[in-house]
């Protein structure tokens, strides 16, 4: 059990967690959500005692074991599967004592707790762990150096994820995995057999992966039972129901204080009025919500429309060095209204394959048609870098408008969602989402005909990834997009590539399906629903058949039914007339006749019905058979 009672916790003179508190149960999986900025990372230092608190306590469990990434990646020459595995340094002293205990007692200890931590498996542990974030059995081998800083990243959540600590503290693990690495993590996650606290901006990840939500808002903390969905869902409630409080205890209060001021210096009614001062003092406010919108995305609608297909690829073949093409076989077309997702694990591709598109890399054989005026911009991760670090917002669009006036410029820069305030920093000084949010700006400015994202999302929180699928989704240019934000996906795109064996081709699926191969936690469900089709279209061939060689049957029945109702019906007229008094005053004979009549239409009937029964009943064993 994590206990934060009351603390404060301030960075560089700012205020952050203002007598805040929260208890998370042993075993919890929680995600730490709030807006950048709110002091969700500097919660964690908190807890891991890196930062004291200025008031309050943070608790739990005595030799409770913390763990988090570490800063930085590993880089030295040793192999991952051993980096990983010298992470349990519980199991690596007990080995290392293995080997010089001399003590009996000692050595059966020793050999017993070995068999507590599971130390026998510990090699396949490490090396599952290593497969679910992207490495195969070869470059488990290979050392670390060999390695670029994401990859390295993915090596330190293994380490720490193999550790199993008791507490267990991710600060937005996915910034560094891709969207198989992510599915993978989602599903370890929800199995850990420990605490979790989970920083992250990932909807799915905190639907699917967490029972409880820790929301960090206004300098508090509150505690919320339930996936992402359904706090929001209950946060809303929650401030409807303050919000018409508020008006309604506004209301009151303005009523008493009329009263007071009108009664107060009368002598019949100074005791009422005393009486209403005294409740106003006790009335708590309710706070009025704080107005905490996030700015809009807005991407430039394309300056030309181009006819489909904008960009058509035969035979492709494209890569790095003459000779060894990343992929090949491309045969694909872009359409002008397409929203297409780029699956895969990273290594195999993608990013590859968005170059080729926007003219970075050329092909080495085959043809790509490119319609006449198509405009393609690219945004990536990796370009935040190219900013100009000590230029402001408005700065870097002033060189795209160098003959626009202030007001213009202004106005481009707030339609990428920087505040006014933040028009004028450097961009050294930005947040990573500001930067983000600047880039993307830039790299839309012209109004592309076909806008391609490489991880947009890394550095956004949730409010603002919702307004950046509105804004994708308001484009009408067509986009391209690689993300391992499965909400993002889901809804802004409406087909998926699949990068993989070193080509690219439709995914005959959706993200569920995708999600099911990557996890292993099921059959392919694609097979599976092929199967069903299968099964399902014999099923349906049996029944026509049956249900031919039954025709004559069911006409029968049929025919039964239309004789059954036409007698009903002649009953019926029958007994109308029967129950008419001038019957039998006036036509007593008729009343034989009709008397008569009815009997034999009651056995008649009485027939049918048995032979419509046998028949009814012939009809469904032969459908069942």
């Amino acid at each position: 059990m994590l206990i934060i009672n009351d603390i404060s916790l301030r960075i560089a003179g700012r205020l952050l967690l203002d007598h805040a508190s929260v208890t998370l149960p042993a075993g919890s999986k929680a995600g730490l959500v709030g807006r950048n900025g709110t002091g969700k990372t500097t919660l964690f230092k908190a807890i891991t005692g890196e930062l004291p608190s200025e008031t309050g306590s943070i608790t739990y469990p005595k030799n409770t074991r913390i763990g988090q990434v570490a800063q930085e990646a590993p880089g030295t020459e040793e192999p991952l599967i051993d980096i990983v595995l010298k992470a349990d340094t519980e199991r690596v002293t007990l080995l290392h004592e293995a080997e010089t205990a001399t003590d009996p007692h000692r050595i059966a200890e020793i050999q017993m707790r070995l068999a507590d931590i599971d130390a026998h498996s510990a090699e396949a542990r490490a090396a599952t762990i290593l497969a679910g974030l992207g490495f195969d059995t070869e470059a488990q081998k290979r050392p670390a150096s060999s390695f670029s800083g994401g990859w390295r990243m993915r090596v330190a959540l293994a380490s720490v994820l193999f550790a199993q600590p008791d507490l267990l503290l991710l600060d937005e693990p996915t910034n560094y995995l891709d969207l198989e690495g992510t599915m993978w993590l989602e599903n370890y996650v929800a199995k850990y057999p420990h605490t979790v606290l989970l920083i992250s901006h990932d909807r799915d990840l905190l639907n699917r992966a967490v029972n409880s939500i820790v929301h960090l808002d206004q300098k508090k903390l509150t505690f919320w039972r339930g996936g992402y969905d359904q706090f929001e869902r209950q946060l809303t409630e929650q401030r409807e129901l303050q919000e018409k409080s508020r008006v309604k205890q506004e209301a009151a209060r303005k009523h008493m204080e009329s009263f007071v001021e009108r009664f107060r210096y009368k002598a019949s009614k100074a005791r009422q009025a005393q009486s209403r001062l005294k409740a106003l003092e006790k009335m708590k406010p309710i706070a009025a919500l704080v107005n905490d919108t996030v700015r809009p995305f807005s991407f430039p609608e394309p300056v030309k429309s181009v006819a489909s297909p904008i960009l058509a690829l035969q035979g492709g073949a494209v890569g790095y060095t003459a000779g060894k093409p990343v992929l090949k076989g491309l045969t694909l077309r872009i359409d002008d209204d397409d929203r297409i997702a780029l699956l895969g694990a990273n290594g195999n591709g993608k990013s590859t394959f968005a170059k080729l598109l926007a003219g970075r890399l050329k092909l080495e054989s085959g043809s790509m048609t490119i319609a006449p005026g198509l405009k393609v911009s690219i945004f990536a991760q990796h370009q935040l870098d190219d900013l100009r670090p000590e230029e402001s917002a408005v700065e870097h669009v002033r060189r795209l408008m160098p003959d626009a006036p202030e007001a213009k410029v202004r106005s481009r820069v707030a339609q990428m969602g920087l505040s006014t305030e933040k028009m004028s920093t450097a961009a050294r000084d930005l947040s990573g989402g500001e930067k983000a949010r600047l880039l993307m700006g830039i790299a839309a400015f012209d109004g592309p005909n076909l806008l391609i994202l490489d991880e947009p999302t890394n550095h956004l929180d949730i409010d603002s990834r919702e307004s950046l699928i509105h804004a994708l989704n308001d484009y009408s240019g067509a986009v391209m997009l690689i993300s391992h934000d499965r909400h993002l996906i889901e809804a802004t795109v409406d087909r998926l590539w699949l990068v993989k064996d070193g080509t690219v081709g439709n995914y005959d699926g959706d993200l569920s399906d995708y999600y099911q191969v990557v996890t292993g936690s099921s059959v392919d469900r694609r097979e599976k629903r092929e199967a069903d089709k299968a099964s399902k279209a014999d099923r349906r061939r049996e029944a026509a058949a049956r249900r031919a060689a039954l025709e004559p049957i069911a006409k029968e029945i049929k025919a039964t039914e239309a004789l059954m109702e036409r007698i009903r019906k002649r009953i019926d007229g029958i007994e109308g007339q029967l129950a008419d008094p001038l019957l039998y005053e006036k036509e007593p004979s008729k009343l034989q006749t009709l008397s008569k009549e009815r009997a034999q239409l009651v056995t008649q009937l009485s027939g049918h019905e048995e032979k419509w029964l046998s028949l009814s009943a012939e009809y469904e064993e032969g459908i069942a058979e």
